[in-house]
């Protein structure tokens, strides 16, 4: 599905989404919410966000094919210049953008955050390298060192001493999660590939942190069944088949003590969540996973844009 965003200059973004509301609520859906937000969803052609922003009003719409997206366009531009009596408004729509060729990061920033946070040690560099060398394409599972970084940070923070990681890989989230351990703390990382995580327990042993991680090389939905109903986990990464996600996240959220947070990974997959069109399981399950989350009363959460999407979700 294209999408399209505009940035108006005004000093009265509230204003005019109020009216266009009020006017296109007659033949379309339109809600508007406390904080000025709203949505019109026009029938069988697609949606138009409206937002405040400072001294802009952000305009994102997004229909089923280029036609339906141009009309919905010209529908929100022609309204919200003739309601400018007052003002001269300039509605400057970006180029129509499918949602798989989006970028998260503009890599202008992206270079700036990967240089501007705490660098990987040598070790962490030359699994980096190894990962690289030995899986070639698939390399791109490994995290990058910002979010490896953030873990560290992350299990540090809970005062973590119980860790569950779903997706090992080659060991690089293992080693970030396992250094942040208090004294005595274990993690139990799961897998279902001898092959990636043959490459990891070398540097575990290097890293020193071999000692505290506990492998399970099997289906990670029952190596998390199979666990004490007691909710003694602190913190827990999620980074594996997509698929399984939500069973992960429900088998996890029980088991973590109030205060204890998850961490979700790769919640954009590339855009294709934010984009209905794309119906794959992968899709469907990551982007049901998404809204559960958003509305479980269990956890407070924060969907963060880093890397390809990382949701934090904390036990209340």
């Amino acid at each position: 599905m294209p999408s399209a965003t505009a940035q108006v200059a005004t000093a009265r973004p509230s204003r005019y989404i109020k009216q266009l509301v009020s006017h296109l609520g007659r033949k379309a859906i339109a809600e508007l919410a406390v904080d000025g937000r709203a949505e019109i969803t026009f029938a069988g052609r697609g949606t138009c966000v409206l937002k405040p922003s400072g001294p802009h009003l952000e305009l994102i719409a997004t229909a089923g094919d280029l036609e339906a997206l141009a009309g919905i366009q010209d529908v929100v531009t022609r309204h919200l210049v003739r309601f400018a009596t007052q003002e001269e408004l300039v509605v400057d729509w970006t180029p129509p953008l499918s949602a798989d060729a989006m970028q998260i990061i503009d890599p202008l920033a992206d270079d700036y955050l990967l240089t501007h946070c705490t660098q990987p040690d040598e070790l962490l560099r030359e699994l980096v390298a190894e990962t690289r060398e030995a899986t070639g394409g698939a390399s791109a599972m490994q995290i990058a060192h910002d979010e490896g970084a953030l873990l560290t940070m992350l299990t540090r923070l809970v005062g973590a001493r119980y860790a569950v990681e779903v997706g090992v890989f080659t060991g690089y989230s293992s080693i970030c999660i396992a250094r942040g351990l208090a004294e005595g703390g274990r993690l139990l990382a799961c897998d279902t590939s001898e092959e990636w995580t043959s490459l990891a327990r070398p540097y575990w042993e290097r890293a020193g942190v071999a000692d505290r991680i506990d492998l399970k090389i099997g289906p990670a939905i029952e190596t998390l069944r199979a666990l004490p109903a007691d909710p003694v986990v602190d913190i827990a990464f999620i980074d594996a088949d997509k698929e399984s996600y939500p069973a992960y996240y429900e088998e996890l959220v029980r088991r973590l003590r109030p205060g204890g947070l998850i961490v979700v990974d790769n919640v954009f997959l590339g855009g294709r969540v934010l984009d209905p069109a794309f119906q794959e399981e992968r899709h469907v399950a990551i982007r049901g996973l998404n809204e559960l989350i958003a509305g479980d009363d269990r956890v407070d959460a924060v969907m963060l844009p880093v890397r390809d999407g990382v949701t934090l979700a904390r036990k209340r």
